[in-house]
This record gives structure tokens, C-alpha cells and sequence, in this order.
């Protein structure tokens, strides 16, 4: 180390740090290049820093700090034994802590809503379950209804195509009939507008309508040579009109090509006279100019080209010469100016530097000027600074003060020890009190978990005991709970498929219900449709007797149609003069009154006859109309038969099926149902006892733990003094703290009274010999201001010389 004294203080300065250990007899150096020397000294005394600054090396002036305040002191006590870590990670698992609590609270309120999503996610689970159990039922009936249906629907086919084929012959017969009315229609309007009406056969006929056709097929074929001679003739002046039109785009775009020729030549000939003339060339004054001009023009332009390019290159020749010889010029003298730039630059430092030692010269012979008077001076305060010496020396007791701190840092060397000593005392009662404490702890805990044990078991011995018949551990719970939760999945099963059987049965039920309701409305219906054509439920006798009916009135019919003719052939007959006899059993009618009343009675028969007839066959019309309805009405009878001895029994049958079924469904679902309420609140109960139950494993296992360190707690107890106490103890550390501290003022005082004599004694001395350094330094200088005088005219010549160069 250096230390260096200034005017009024020392300066401290550490130039290089060796620790120096001896191992096996033989001298190891570290020095401070190679490592850090503070952390080597902690490290080789066993002492933390902590208790070297605060506690072994701590100054007198910050010695009171066991006395500052709370925050303070506890931040020096926490180093000194090395708590930070602790305190930190206490601070660290308190943190954890208060995070894990608060991931615990939102798990559990995550856990709650989850239970809810648990809960309606088994109740869509079991609605979709019933509702794929009634998908099913229902797809079952649709089927069966659809392999009822199909004979229907080929029935149903049947039926409607014997109604096309009736439906399309009425219609041909229709349209028969109105197209033979269209034809005698038509026959009649043509005999109308007919002027001559053709008397000849069918054979001349045919044959002038031959002849007409083969006069109209000559003249159509004649049309056709003419309207295709015609296409021909258009095509061929098609043709030429577009010819005619390329023509004449042609024209007009060959006229305009020879327009522009010719403006381009009257650009040209512009263009010649006027380059003429700036070329002052003869002859071409006036246009137009023909082939031979313009050649002539091109072959004089070319050689006054080539004349000017030779004049041109000439020109550039001499040009790029001058160049040369100006370009060498121009270097020439730019060397020139680089020299003499450089020769000024030279002389201007030069003469900057004579004046600069001018002017130093002329200042140290002004400052020598007062030399003389300065030295007689320095030596009265020479005189004066060996005195207060002498004098300083004569009156200090350095050597005494130096005896009297000796003999304190020896007593403060003890009291040390003895601090030492009374600190390990009380680190060992401090640390023996720690060890009781944490010995009550631990039995106050022992006892608290030990309550907390009896209280779970009271809690839930019964309900355990009647649950399981003796009171388990968290595994066998665990277990029981476990062939519950099957038990009870097991039976939510069974209830599913007896639920989605119950909602299939409900579903056929229904569609029983329907179906059923529907086949009666549909009896009923059919019913009330056979009864208004019938007029009765007697179906086959009705049709019968109609059947008859329309025999007879279509029996009535002919007769009444033929006797028409054959009394107008009675009465045609009796009218005659040679017959006189009954046509009919050829008797001979004695009077002419008589025959006459026959063929009267004749006459009133006849002209009854044909309004007999009308109204017999608009009453055979009628029962006919009645029939086909009734014949219509058919398959509605079978459908009514079948509808009412096999379909609706059938169906009652089914329901009541169905209905049993239901009822035995019901039966099970509700056994099932109390067999799950009955297992459910069981299993409820067992995970609220599991909760506790682990709680009871775990205080078992910490209170195992307890036990333990309440053994190792009181084996560190055994063996220690335990007479003196903390309070003596440290009663006894702060008196020898007290004089302690006396003891290093006291030394502290005479090192400052050594120090200050010592500095008043070198202070002089170095006063003294600053005076003699001075004195000596202006008797050195007046022995060379003659020298400097001649020094200054030299560099004074020398000045004026450079200025005169300049």
C-alpha cells in the first residue's frame, strides 16, 4: 500500500493485495490479479460479511446500530445470520400459496359449472336415447304401414288403368262423334259454296283430280327451277356487289396514298430549296423537281458533307493539341504553387516559433525582474519556519500517546474475547430457547391433529359403520365407492333402455291410437257414402235387385223401340184395302167399325209409343248411372268388410298389447327408479365421508411427522446449561460493550492527537523545504538571465529576417 501526504489530508491508495498461507511447511501466495481478496478473507475466516462489517470490523461511529430502528435492525440481524434466504423463500411459499388458492377457487367454481354442463348433458343424453327409441318405433310402423300398402297400391293401379282405358274410349268415341259432325259440317258448307256441283262418277272424278294434281306438281316443279335460277342470279350479284365495293375501298385508298405522295414531294422540294439555300447551291430555285435533279441535289449535299467533315476533322486535331500543350502548362504551374505552398507553410511555422520562444524569453525576464527582492524575503520566512520546527518538535508527546494506545488496543484485544465468548453464550441460549419453542409448537400441533382425527371419526362413524360395517381407510372407501358408481351406472343403463322402451311403446301406442281413429273415421266415412247411393247397408242385394231392375227397363226399351215399327206396320197393313185380318192372329174383322177402333187404338199406341220410350230410357239412364256409382262403390265395400273383420280388431288387439306392455314398463322403471334412489344418497354420503377421510389420512401422516421432530427437537436439548439466562447474559454483554466502547474512544483520541502533531511537524517541514527549493530555483534563474537576454535579440534578428523574406 501507499499512503501520500497532501497539504491538509493523507492519501490512501492499496497498489497490490497477497494472502500468503502456509500448507505442509511450505509458503502459498494468491494475489489480488488472480482473485478477488475480500471474498478469499470472508471464505478463508469462516465468517460471513454480514458479521465482518457489523459485528468484528465494525467501526466506532456505526457501532450503535443494534439501537436504530425496527426495519432497520431486522435487515442487519437477517444478514448477520444468513435469514434472507429463508425469509425469501418463506416470502416464495407464501406466494405459491395465495397463487394455488387462488387456482383451488377457480377450479371449484370451474368445477361447479362443469357439474351442471355433467347434468344436462346426461339429460339430453337420455331425451336423445327416447327419442331415437321412438325414431326407431316409429320407422317399425312406417315400415309395416308401407308393406300394407303396397297390394293396395297395386290395386289402386289396377283400378286406374281400366278407368284410363274407359276414360280414353269415351274420348275416342267422343271425338269420333264430333269429328263425324265437323265432317257433315264441313260436307254441307262445301256443298253450300260448290257453284257446280260435279255430276259425273267417282272414277271420272278421281281421275280430273289426278290430272289437277300433276298440272299442280309441273308448276310446283317449274316454281322450284325458277326460284333456284333465281338464287343463283342473287348469289352471282351478291358476289359482284362485294367485288364492286373491295374495288372501290381500293380506289379510295390507292387516291389517298397518291395525295400523300404527293404532299411528300411538295415537302421535299420545300425542303430542297430551303437547304439549297443555306448550302448557297445553284440551280435549284424553282420546283418541281424531277429524278435527275434530286440525284444531283443528293450527290452535291454528300461531297459538301464530306468537305465540312474534313474541315471538321482538322478543326478537332489542332483543337486537342492546344489542349495538350495548355494541360501541360497548367500542370506545370500547379507544381509550382505546391511547392512555394508548401516553402510559405514552412517558414510561416518557423516564424510561429520563434515568436512563441520570443515571447517565452521576454516573460521569464520580466518574472526575473523582481528576483532579488524575492530571495531576501524567503529567506526572513525560512528563518521563521525553522523556528515554529524546533519549537513544534520540542512540545509534542508522540512517543507517550503511541506507549498509552499500545496499552488500549491490549485491553480492547480482551474485551473482544470476552464479547465473543458472551456472543456464543447467547447465540447457544437463543438457540436452545428456539428449540423449546419450536418443542411447544410441535406438541400444540401433535394436539390439534390428534382433535381433528377424533372429530372425523366421531363425525362419520355411524353413517360409515352402517355403509360399509366397519369404519375404512381412504383405499378401501375408495373401493366401495368405485362398485357403487358401477352399481349405480348399471341401473341408469337398465333405466335408459327401460325409458327408451316405455317411449317406444308410447310412440306405437299413439300410432295405434291414430291409426285406429283413423280406420274407424275412415268406416265411417266410407259408411255414409254407401248408404247415400245404397239407401241402405244392404250392399249385394241393392246392386241384385238394380241389376234386375235395368234388365227389365232395357227389355222395355226394345220392345217399346221396335213397337213403334211394327204398329206402323199394323196399321199400314190394316189400312189396306185387301187386308182385313188381324195381323197379328189373323182374324177377320166383321165391321168396319171395328177395324177401324183396332187401328185407332193402333194410332193412340203409336203416339204413345215415343214418349214411353224417352222416359224409359232416361230411367234405364239412370239406374245404369246409379249401377256404374254402385259398381264404383266395390272396393270401398271390400275396404269396409276388411276394415271392419280384420284391420280395426287387429289394431284393438295391438293396443291392447301395447297397453300391458306399458304398464309392465312403468312397473320396472319405477323398481329401478327406487333402487337408484336408494343407492344414489349412499353414494353422496360415502364422497362427503371421502373428503374427510383423506383429510384424516393426511393428519395422520403429518401428525407421524410431528412426532418425529418432537423426537429430534428433544434429543438437541439434552446435555445444555441451563443456569444463566438471556437477560443476565446480555446484561453482562452490554457492560463489557460499554467499556469496550470507552476504551476505543480513547484510543481514538490519541491517534488523532498523534496524527495532528505529526501533521503540524511535516506540514513545517515541508514548508521549510519549499522555501529552500525556491530560493534556490531564483539564484539558478539570475545566474541565466544573461544568457536569455542574448537569446532574446538573437531571436529578434531572426524574427525580422523571416518577416523581411515574407
Amino acid at each position: 500500500m501507499v499512503c501520500t501526504q497532501k497539504s491538509k489530508k493523507t492519501e490512501f491508495k492499496t497498489l497490490e493485495g497477497v494472502i500468503t498461507r502456509t500448507k505442509n511447511g511450505e509458503k502459498v501466495s494468491l494475489s489480488s490479479k488472480c482473485a478477488e481478496i475480500d471474498r478469499e478473507m470472508i471464505s478463508s475466516l469462516g465468517v460471513s460479511k454480514s458479521v465482518l462489517n457489523n459485528v468484528i470490523f465494525c467501526h466506532q461511529e456505526d457501532s450503535n446500530w443494534p439501537l436504530s430502528e425496527g426495519k432497520a435492525l431486522k435487515q442487519k440481524f437477517d444478514e448477520i445470520f444468513s435469514a434472507t434466504r429463508y425469509i425469501k423463500a418463506l416470502e416464495t411459499l407464501r406466494q405459491v400459496r395465495q397463487t394455488q388458492g387462488q387456482k383451488v377457487k377457480e377450479c371449484q367454481t370451474e368445477l361447479k359449472y362443469l357439474k351442471q354442463n355433467k347434468e344436462k348433458a346426461c339429460e339430453i343424453r337420455d331425451q336423445i336415447t327416447s327419442k331415437e327409441a321412438q325414431l326407431t318405433s316409429s320407422k317399425e310402423i312406417v315400415k309395416s304401414y308401407e308393406n300394407e300398402l303396397d297390394p293396395l297400391k297395386n290395386r289402386l293401379k289396377e283400378i286406374e288403368q281400366n278407368l284410363s282405358k274407359i276414360m280414353r274410349l269415351d274420348n275416342e268415341i267422343k271425338a269420333l262423334d264430333s269429328r263425324k259432325k265437323q265432317m257433315e259440317k264441313d260436307n254441307s258448307e262445301l256443298e253450300q259454296k260448290m257453284e257446280k256441283v260435279f255430276q259425273g262418277t267417282d272414277e271420272q272424278l278421281n281421275d280430273l283430280y289426278h290430272n289437277h294434281q300433276r298440272t299442280v306438281r309441273e308448276k310446283e316443279r317449274r316454281l322450284v327451277d325458277c326460284q333456284r335460277e333465281l338464287e343463283k342470279l342473287n348469289k352471282e350479284s351478291r358476289l359482284l356487289n362485294q367485288e364492286k365495293s373491295e374495288l372501290l375501298v381500293e380506289q379510295g385508298r390507292l387516291q389517298l396514298q397518291a395525295d400523300r405522295h404527293q404532299e411528300h414531294i411538295q415537302a421535299r422540294d420545300s425542303l430542297i430549296q430551303s437547304l439549297a439555300t443555306q448550302l448557297e447551291l445553284d440551280g435549284f430555285e424553282r420546283g418541281p423537281f424531277n429524278e435527275r435533279h434530286i440525284k444531283n441535289f443528293h450527290k452535291l449535299v454528300r461531297e459538301r458533307q464530306e468537305r465540312e467533315a474534313e474541315i471538321a476533322s482538322q478543326l478537332m486535331n489542332d483543337f486537342a493539341e492546344k489542349e495538350t500543350l495548355k494541360q501541360k502548362q497548367i500542370d506545370e504551374i500547379r507544381d509550382k504553387k505546391t511547392g512555394l505552398g508548401r516553402i510559405i507553410e514552412l517558414k510561416s511555422e518557423i516564424l510561429t516559433k520563434k515568436q512563441n520562444e520570443l515571447r517565452n524569453v521576454k516573460h521569464e525576464l520580466q518574472q526575473l525582474e523582481g528576483s532579488s527582492d524575492r530571495i531576501l524575503e524567503l529567506d526572513q520566512e525560512l528563518s521563521k519556519a525553522e523556528r515554529e520546527l524546533s519549537k513544534a518538535e520540542k512540545n509534542s508527546n508522540i512517543e507517550a500517546l503511541k506507549t498509552e494506545v499500545i496499552s488500549l488496543q491490549n485491553e480492547k484485544a480482551d474485551l473482544d474475547r470476552t464479547l465473543r465468548k458472551l456472543d456464543q453464550e447467547m447465540e447457544q441460549l437463543n438457540y436452545q430457547t428456539t428449540t423449546r419453542t419450536q418443542m411447544e409448537m410441535l406438541t400444540r400441533d401433535k394436539a390439534d391433529k390428534d382433535e381433528q382425527i377424533r372429530k372425523i371419526k366421531s363425525r362419520h362413524s355411524d353413517e360409515l359403520t352402517s355403509l360399509l360395517g366397519y369404519f375404512p381407510n381412504k383405499k378401501q372407501l375408495e373401493d366401495w365407492l368405485h362398485s357403487k358408481s358401477k352399481e349405480i351406472n348399471q341401473t341408469r343403463d337398465r333405466l335408459a333402455k327401460l325409458n327408451k322402451e316405455l317411449a317406444s311403446a308410447e310412440q306405437n301406442k299413439n300410432h295405434i291410437n291414430n291409426e285406429l281413429k283413423r280406420k274407424e273415421e275412415q268406416l265411417s266415412s266410407y259408411e255414409d257414402k254407401l248408404f247415400d247411393v245404397c239407401g241402405s247397408q244392404d250392399f249385394e242385394s241393392d246392386l241384385d235387385r238394380l241389376k234386375e231392375e235395368i234388365e227389365k227397363s232395357s227389355k222395355q226399351r226394345a220392345m217399346l223401340a221396335g213397337a213403334t215399327a211394327v204398329y206402323s206396320q199394323f196399321i199400314t197393313q190394316l189400312t189396306d184395302e185387301n187386308q182385313s185380318c188381324c195381323p197379328v192372329c189373323q182374324r177377320v174383322f166383321q165391321t168396319e167399325a171395328e177395324l177401324q177402333e183396332v187401328i185407332s187404338d193402333l194410332q193412340s199406341k203409336l203416339r204413345l209409343a215415343p214418349d214411353k220410350l224417352k222416359s224409359t230410357e232416361s230411367e234405364l239412364k239412370k239406374k245404369e248411372k246409379r249401377r256404374d256409382e254402385m259398381l264404383g262403390l266395390v272396393p270401398m265395400r271390400q275396404s269396409i268388410i276388411d276394415l271392419k273383420e280384420k284391420e280395426i280388431p287387429e289394431l284393438r288387439n295391438k293396443l291392447q298389447n301395447v297397453n300391458r306392455d306399458i304398464q309392465r314398463l312403468k312397473n320396472d322403471i319405477e323398481e329401478q327408479d327406487t333402487l337408484l334412489g336408494t343407492i344414489m344418497p349412499e353414494e353422496e354420503s360415502a364422497k362427503v365421508c371421502l373428503t374427510d377421510v383423506t383429510i384424516m389420512e393426511r393428519f395422520q401422516m403429518e401428525l407421524k411427522d410431528v412426532e418425529r421432530k418432537i423426537a429430534q427437537q428433544a434429543a438437541k436439548l439434552q446435555g445444555l446449561d441451563l443456569d444463566r439466562t438471556v437477560q443476565q447474559v446480555n446484561q453482562e454483554k452490554q457492560e463489557k460493550q460499554h467499556k469496550l466502547d470507552t476504551v476505543s474512544s480513547k484510543m481514538e483520541l490519541n491517534r488523532k492527537l498523534i496524527q495532528d502533531q505529526q501533521e503540524q511537524i511535516q506540514h513545517l517541514k515541508s514548508t521549510t523545504n519549499e522555501l529552500k527549493s525556491e530560493k534556490l530555483h531564483i539564484s539558478t534563474n539570475l545566474q541565466h538571465r544573461q544568457q536569455l537576454e542574448e537569446q532574446s535579440v538573437e531571436l529578434s534578428t531572426e524574427v525580422q529576417s523571416l518577416f523581411r523574406e515574407f
